[in-house]
């Protein structure tokens, strides 16, 4: 692919770069306790605020995926089998950090039988031992479409089943050639299924090259599925080799549609320019009776 010089950031996207003994310090306790964090490995434009803030969200599974999406930072190469000890190292994390809502994602691992889904169950487990009281989301891959994997994932009781759309279903094969669009709608479908109780959550980035009667698509299919959290936000192009950024959406875009799929019976909606499928994650979540 050829390099793209990437597009001039406005001034809405700017970040403070990391520094600061709060991020220092995270950022030592997860290096110490041999743990990788999405913020890292993804690049996140958050980075600062939330290791600043006392938080992070946990990427277990290694840190290299077994697919190779053309949007995102996450390396992709040799993988070794799921570390046992991992899930514990997650929990006294979480504890030291004093988490009360704890956002768990992964690599995608399409060399393991089950996608990675008891490594997830462990997690949760481990983090259910160690703060009973706290609330756990659990962002994952789509185990290529395996119900039992599904099932596994939830039978360990997660508060949230997060799985992100990412983008239109026209652009899948550009910018998630390894995924399925339909795919990914029936197991945010199945998960309610199996599990009414757990409330699924999805997320889409703008600035790909999608249309507006595109998201509305997405935006429906995501409806009919169930899912009532939403995250929309910005692409950004982690270096020349990943996708450009065909357009920076304004703010005031952002907040319209939000409003848009409030009214569309989302109940939970975080929109704007810098949110990511975790950002704030708690302050999104409530609980089905609220």
């Amino acid at each position: 692919m050829e390099n793209t010089r990437p597009m001039k950031k406005p001034k809405w996207i700017r970040r403070k770069l990391p520094s600061g003994p709060e991020y220092e310090a995270i950022r030592s306790m997860l290096r110490d306790g041999k743990l990788h964090t999405v913020c890292q490995e993804a690049q996140c434009p958050n980075i600062w605020e939330c290791f600043s803030c006392g938080t992070a969200t946990f990427l277990i599974l290694g840190s290299r995926c077994t697919r190779n999406c053309r949007f995102c930072a996450v390396e992709q190469g040799p993988l070794g089998p799921p570390d046992p000890e991992e899930p514990g190292r997650v929990a006294e994390a979480a504890e030291k950090m004093g988490l009360q809502y704890i956002v768990v994602t992964s690599v995608t691992r399409d060399d393991l039988p089950d996608g990675g889904a008891t490594q997830f169950a462990e997690s949760i487990r481990e983090i259910r031992k160690r703060i009973p009281d706290a609330r756990v989301e659990v962002l994952i891959p789509d185990f290529q479409g395996d119900p039992e994997a599904l099932k596994i994932a939830l039978n360990a009781g997660p508060d949230v089943l997060n799985h992100n759309m990412e983008t239109v279903s026209r652009l899948y094969g550009t910018v998630r050639p390894q995924a399925d669009y339909r795919r990914s709608l029936d197991l945010l479908q199945r998960s309610l299924e199996l599990a009414p109780a757990i409330p699924t959550k999805s997320g889409i980035m703008l600035g790909l090259g999608e249309q507006k009667d595109e998201i509305r698509e997405v935006l429906s299919d995501l409806r009919t599925a169930g899912c009532r959290m939403l995250t929309l936000g910005q692409y950004l192009q982690p270096s020349r080799d990943h996708l450009p950024v065909e357009r920076y959406v304004e703010p005031e875009e952002f907040d319209q549609w939000r409003e848009e799929t409030l009214n569309m019976g989302f109940t939970e909606v975080s929109s704007g320019p810098l949110v990511r499928s975790s950002y704030h994650a708690q302050d999104l979540f409530r609980l089905p009776e609220d």
